[in-house]
């Protein structure tokens, strides 16, 4: 399955340069041209590790494994034209593409989720990866809580502090 992510998963695992372990378990994700829009907003505002993010993304770069994508299908615009409009751009991007291909979507914004949620999208954000790096031994518990632990020193505003809760 395709895996389409907005800013914040991404942003969270480069604001703590690790953005290769989320290439490790995400050998490919694409992002929509509005988030992309946004990572170069968020470069021009200050958060200097958007740059990592950029010097991902195929075709700008040819070893890129971040992939642009874009709105195409009358689906897609269909439902991109029905999302609330209180959704960013990016967000609503995600959704109609993630809703049009049966794609994977990974996001930890609260509303782009619920609306996901509703629209019976595939769903996981930055929680989801950790713990699924976990499974996959792509990192040990310990070492993805101290990823964690950074991500919400640098801002990330997470529901939980241990990842052992969450892992089988």
């Amino acid at each position: 399955m395709s895996i389409i992510s907005n800013t914040t998963v991404l942003s969270n695992f480069a604001a703590i340069n690790q953005l290769s372990l989320l290439q490790q378990l995400h050998s490919r994700l694409f992002v929509p041209t509005a988030v992309y829009d946004e990572i170069r907003r968020g470069l021009d505002e200050g958060y200097t590790f958007s740059q990592s993010i950029l010097n991902q993304i195929y075709p700008f770069y040819d070893h890129g494994w971040i992939h642009l994508t874009s709105v195409t299908s009358d689906n897609e615009l269909r439902y991109l034209g029905q999302l609330p409009p209180k959704i960013h751009a990016g967000e609503a991007e995600c959704l109609a593409i993630a809703q049009g291909r049966g794609w994977l979507l990974l996001t930890d914004d609260r509303a782009t989720r619920k609306l996901a949620r509703a629209g019976h999208i595939a769903l996981s954000g930055t929680l989801g990866c950790l713990v699924l790096m976990v499974e996959q031994a792509i990192c040990p518990s310990a070492e993805a809580n101290h990823h964690l632990s950074e991500m919400v020193h640098q801002g990330y505003r997470s529901p939980v502090t241990d990842l052992t809760t969450l892992l089988a």
